[in-house]
């Protein structure tokens, strides 16, 4: 992948004696726990292959002992592989030199540990400016970089307390400002909201996306907290044993697991956090308000299986019609009768973001809802029958919904 900012390639980590003996029985199938009783030694990663994108979260979930934490660490050089390749900008860090490790740690990839180990007799402004202190970068220098990332983080005004000062998700931005001073293009992020309280942590998890849309760094994020995972990572991967047993979007892990294990861990998720109006919406059939006629309109409707259209005036949205309505209309003795006389101008309007658990009101109106860009042009339509059949995981709501839908469709 050409935009791949860290690549790693079949990459082992073994503890234990005789690596390639370990090696030879993992590459003959044998499990984790069939080796841990044969030679005694413990596989932390095994064949552990992804790339990760430039500007993307990457985030890597598990239970204790699924192998994350080690794999994070070997990014870095903190635990070399025993097999295996890991790129980070093009360099091999498994085969770098000390003097290479030391030079790729203080320019292109920096570590935020859930622990975040401040000195309590330092200033925040200080503790922020550690690493590059220790890169020997000048006082005024790295002072004025300190003051930046506090800005950034929105610790400015703490510049100058002690860390005792601040609550934990506060001192939780100090330990995040500091692994942003380096400037490094890749974080490694270890279970670093995992100390705080629920309250704190959702906080800390919309700082990290807020930072995320004007930084745009490329993050891996460790955590074993599946709603965070499905929150914060553009993709996830999922680890047991050791190995990754399933990379993708949180879409398509909850839509589709690769396999037993994954599918209990989402099988209890908050669909309507996972899915957007964008995941489920259609392209609309749409009218024009002054060139449709009533008839014109029921026979659309008949024909797409439609209970509902747009009518547009122009390019603007003017509002909605249903086949209830229209088909009512026609038996109105009335010459009258136009698409406008049955025009509804109060219907439901999202954005493509907007998450399913947003829209279960706006779909309780019965009405498609319309889905407007930053120009409040339609785009997109969402049916009220998928919007249930996303949220519940199945086809009963909606085939439920559809019959009710149907049936208020035929004229009465």
């Amino acid at each position: 992948m050409q935009d791949a900012k860290l690549a790693v390639s079949h990459a082992f980590k073994i503890f234990g004696n005789d690596a390639p003996a370990v090696l030879k029985l993992l590459r003959q199938g044998k499990s984790k726990q069939e080796i841990l009783a044969q030679t005694g030694a413990t596989v932390g990663v095994q064949d552990a292959s992804f790339e990760v994108r430039e500007g993307e979260i990457f985030v890597v979930m598990g239970l204790s002992g699924s192998g994350k934490s080690t794999l994070v660490r070997m990014l870095n050089g903190l635990i070399p592989p025993t097999a295996g390749q890991i790129l980070i900008g093009g360099e091999d860090i498994a085969q770098a030199s000390p003097a290479a490790l030391r030079r790729i740690r203080r320019d292109k990839i920096s570590m935020i540990f859930q622990h975040f180990a401040l000195f309590p007799h330092w200033t925040l402004a200080e503790n922020v400016a550690y690493g590059l202190k220790i890169n020997g970068v000048p006082r005024e220098s790295r002072h004025k970089r300190a003051l930046e990332v506090l800005e950034q983080v929105g610790l400015a005004p703490w510049a100058d307390s002690l860390p005792s000062d601040l609550s934990g998700g506060m001192q939780q931005r100090v330990g995040l400002a500091r692994g942003l001073a380096a400037g490094s293009d890749i974080l490694l992020m270890d279970e670093p909201f995992g100390a705080l309280d629920p309250l704190i942590r959702r906080e800390m998890q919309m700082e990290l996306l807020n930072l995320q849309q004007t930084l745009k760094k490329t993050i891996v994020f460790i955590t074993h907290d599946l709603n965070e995972a499905l929150l914060l990572g553009n993709r996830i991967a999922i680890m047991k044993d050791g190995c990754i047993v399933q990379i993708g979007t949180a879409q398509e892990i909850v839509t589709a697991p690769a396999d037993d294990y994954v599918a209990a861990f989402v099988a209890d998720i908050d669909r309507g956090r996972v899915f957007t109006a964008d995941d489920v919406s259609s392209q609309p059939t749409t009218i024009q308000l002054r060139q449709t006629s009533v008839r014109d309109a029921l026979r659309m409707m008949e024909q797409g299986g439609a209970h509902a259209l747009y009518v547009m005036d122009g390019e603007r949205v003017a509002g909605v019609v249903t086949y209830q309505q229209l088909a009512a209309s026609e038996m109105d003795p009335s010459p009258t009768t136009t698409l406008q006389d049955a025009l509804i101008t109060d219907f439901p309007t999202v954005d493509a973001s907007t998450s399913l658990s947003e829209l279960y009101g706006a779909a309780g109106s019965g009405l498609p809802i319309a889905v407007t860009d930053e120009r409040e042009r339609l785009v997109a339509v969402v049916e009220p029958s998928d919007v249930l059949a996303h949220l519940s995981g199945d086809a009963v709501a909606a085939e439920a919904l559809a019959n009710k839908e149907q049936a208020n469709a035929q004229p009465r």
